[in-house]
């Protein structure tokens, strides 16, 4: 029996970011869905392991966020730690881990 990616969808729409391609709306709303199922797992504190790429508040900017991409590595090569607001008017912090996106 052949293998079958079950995340093939979910990489083909990522792709289709990367490139800065639009996706239709529910493609968008099932992505939004998707990242609330993964953080609602995620602890509030946990341990980030070296090396950590460290970056400012990019104040929900894609395009920043692709340059990072571009200059510090793609993920899950290169662990991220994003300082700023995560919630309206509290300080915090966002961390992506290999394999979470």
């Amino acid at each position: 029996m052949p293998f079958v990616n079950p995340h093939s969808e979910l990489d083909a729409q990522i792709e289709a970011l990367m490139a800065c391609k639009t996706l239709p709306e529910a493609d968008v709303k099932a992505l939004c869905e998707k990242a609330k199922e993964i953080l609602a797992e995620e602890s509030n504190v946990t341990s980030v392991h070296a090396p950590v790429t460290v970056c400012g508040d990019i104040h929900g900017q894609f395009a920043d966020l692709l340059e990072l991409f571009r200059i510090g590595g793609q993920c899950p090569d290169t662990n991220y730690l994003f300082m700023g607001e995560h919630l309206p008017g509290q300080v915090g912090t966002d961390f992506m881990r290999p394999g979470r996106l």
